[in-house]
């Protein structure tokens, strides 16, 4: 479990192929590796990973072809800068949202609009997270804890503060470029439950209105 708050941001350094995948090797700095074990879990861009390896300033995971495929990290150059966030533990503050780094889908900066007091971001999601984006919910975009602000025409946006800018690779981010989003595992849950107690029946925003749950 994480929490959508970037401990820093590393570096992919190697890929290289596996049986079933392929493994990549992220610098990450001497500080974490030396807190890191083998087993651990990490979540990179997002995506909750298994440490298969530890070197003095680097780690590496072993990244199965369904992962791959269905987050960014399968396009990823080397020398790409990836958000890192350690699991969240126990006695630590929620600073975020629960993040469970199982990546939805992806989606598309449709327009960055940047100005000297604001920095909003419109995200163009695929057609089936759609349901899932809630105005004034959570939402995890590269494995940044963020909160939706507007959801319409098929794109919701998110107003960043410069902290967020600087602390993670939002501020990089370009029209047309693909990002990892996950939803808010709250509404994920009552979307399910509804699609099993209502089947059939479109489920959006005003079907969690009706259901006395928004």
């Amino acid at each position: 479990m994480f929490t959508g708050i970037i401990e820093t941001i590393g570096t992919i350094t190697g890929s290289s192929a596996v049986p079933g995948g392929r493994r990549l090797r992220v610098a990450v700095g001497s500080v974490i590796a030396a807190e890191t074990s083998l087993g651990a879990s990490i979540a990179v861009h997002g995506v909750c990973l298994t440490v298969s390896n530890v070197a003095a300033d680097s780690v590496e995971f072993d990244v199965v072809s369904q992962t791959l495929d269905t987050s960014t990290l399968g396009t990823k150059p080397l020398g790409s800068r990836v958000n890192i966030e350690r699991a969240l533990r126990a006695d630590g503050r929620l600073d975020g949202h629960f993040v469970q780094g199982h990546v939805d889908g992806s989606g598309t900066i449709a327009r960055i609009q940047s100005t000297a007091r604001e920095w909003v971001c419109w995200v163009r999601p695929q057609p089936h997270l759609l349901p899932l984006l809630v105005p004034k919910g959570s939402v995890a975009i590269d494995g940044v804890s963020l909160t939706i602000a507007h959801v319409g025409n098929g794109e919701f946006s998110v107003a960043l503060i410069p902290t967020t800018l600087n602390e993670t690779t939002m501020e990089t981010l370009r029209t047309g470029d693909k990002v990892n989003i996950e939803s808010d595992l709250i509404v994920r849950t009552i979307m399910h439950r509804l699609s099993n107690v209502s089947p059939g029946k479109s489920l959006s925003f005003e079907t969690l209105r009706e259901s006395g749950f928004a």
